[in-house]
């Protein structure tokens, strides 16, 4: 399985969006003091990324 820089970039990208979700969900769900806003703020960042990586597809 031949992987270029597309799918690369498309893999990163659905890594960082569940794992985006796991730490929103830990931040949600597990945490109920002033952690758990770190962890969903963390997460929002998380989910930044795999915006850029996603915009990057196809101009790298």
């Amino acid at each position: 399985m031949a992987m270029n820089k597309n799918t690369v970039l498309a893999w990163a990208t659905w890594i960082m969006i569940f794992v985006g979700f796991g730490l929103i969900g830990l931040g949600a769900f597990r945490y109920d003091d002033v952690a758990g806003w770190g962890f969903a703020a963390v997460g929002v960042g998380f989910f930044a990324n795999a915006w850029v990586f996603n915009a990057l597809k196809g101009r790298v």
